[in-house]
């Protein structure tokens, strides 16, 4: 384990802002340099190990081993810090939960996925590490210039990048949760109706004026407004039906990583025989917690589908306007498909623009041919897979802008 002054000198300074941590637990003794936060009020201890044990609960699925033990230490530590202020929570994490060298990479990443954008400072990125297996004919020399060229097969990362879930071990499917865990999917930008101050762009006739008044009538720096930009709101309808029992626990957990990058610009449904809203069950960031609060409130895991009728109450309860939806089914329509063909051109009138992901896509050889998808084909922008890690990284770029 490197020492304090060392783990500065790479790290640089350490967490640079600090989000929905400090409104969580509160402000701790005010002391120079500090940013301010709220006073500690009723509850600050409980949200304190509320938010740390979901903390090492997360660095767990990553890989690291941050058990009861060293999960106890983080909190005492953090009784004699600061626990609003983002370094001190920073170094205290990392030097409680982290065991040896190799866990420091996957600290910094959960750290910046778990707090909402959190820098773990100016690290240099760690560099990977690709193992290749080579194998010889049986009976030729292992090297040598005479022998053989090896053949080099794939790593186990990229296999298991592009396997599909409903193939997967329990091992492989407990890896791909972990990277979920720390999944991250830039958002695409859209411009806001709000204004913000810029070196060019629209005159900003009021902010020229007072500054001249304030130079005392001296001609003053022209001054101009640009508009903001935020991120395009997303919408996802993840099928919970029978026949998307080996994929919708998967694109649930990628729906926690979309909310998780983007709480307040990101909804989530699910449908199957009831349209439930999950975004609330959603924005718990560790991802146990999150998924054991959607099973509890899905009430009809594994029936039936009947998209077109869900759709129709989507639309007529929630505003898709200007944003993107997702749609994850397989297409299995066990309702009216005339009425699910309706929908979805209501739909991409008034959305952004529609995305569907169906997990067979991935399989070779895969048609279309089922009536949902027929009557859903002409009204979609983009048809993708949902089957792996792979996909899934597609679907990032297409959430990102990557087809503009």
């Amino acid at each position: 384990m490197t020492s304090a002054a060392e783990g500065r000198d790479r790290q640089g300074d350490g967490p640079d802002r600090w989000a929905e941590g400090r409104d969580r637990v509160g402000g701790g003794p005010d002391r120079p340099g500090r940013r301010e936060g709220g006073p500690p009020g009723p509850g600050t201890a409980g949200d304190l190990v509320a938010v740390m044990t979901g903390f090492a609960r997360t660095l767990r699925a990553a890989g690291v081993p941050a058990d009861h033990e060293r999960t106890q230490g983080l909190l005492r530590a953090l009784s004699h810090l600061d626990a609003a202020e983002p370094r001190d929570v920073y170094w205290a994490g990392r030097f409680t939960l982290c065991a040896s060298a190799d866990d420091l990479p996957r600290y910094d990443r959960v750290f910046h996925a778990y707090f909402g954008g959190l820098r773990a400072g100016r690290a240099r990125p760690a560099a990977i590490t690709v193992t290749r297996h080579t194998a010889t004919m049986s009976g030729a020399p292992a090297g040598g210039d005479d022998g053989p060229a090896p053949v080099a097969s794939a790593s186990a990362a990229e296999v298991l990048r592009n396997r599909d879930v409903a193939k997967m071990t329990g091992a492989e499917l407990a890896e791909v949760r972990r990277l979920l865990a720390v999944f991250r999917a830039e958002r695409e930008q859209r411009r806001s109706r709000r204004l913000r101050p810029s070196h060019r762009g629209r005159l900003d006739s009021r902010a020229t004026i007072r500054e001249t008044l304030r130079r005392g009538g001296e001609a003053a720096r022209l001054r101009y407004r640009a508009h903001r930009t935020r991120p395009r709101r997303v919408v996802l309808l993840v099928d919970v039906s029978g026949s998307m029992t080996p994929y919708a626990d998967t694109l649930l957990r990628l729906a926690h990583a979309l909310v998780r990058c983007e709480p307040r610009a990101t909804e989530v449904f699910s449908a199957g025989t009831r349209l439930t809203r999950l975004t609330a069950e959603l924005r718990h960031r560790d991802p146990a917690t999150a998924m054991d609060a959607v099973s509890r409130a899905i009430p009809d895991w594994s029936g039936g589908t009947r998209l077109g009728e869900e759709l129709k109450r989507f639309l007529s309860l929630n505003d898709a306007r200007g944003a993107v939806v997702v749609i994850a089914s397989d297409g299995w329509e066990r309702g009216d498909v005339s009425l699910l063909g309706a929908e979805m051109a209501r739909l991409s009138r008034m959305a952004h623009r529609v995305i569907w992901v169906n997990p067979h896509k991935g399989q070779r050889g895969y048609r279309p041919l089922t009536a949902g998808m027929r009557a859903a084909l002409p009204h979609i922008d983009d048809f993708v897979a949902g089957h792996s890690l792979a996909a899934f990284e597609e679907l990032a770029g297409l959430l990102g802008g990557a087809h503009a």
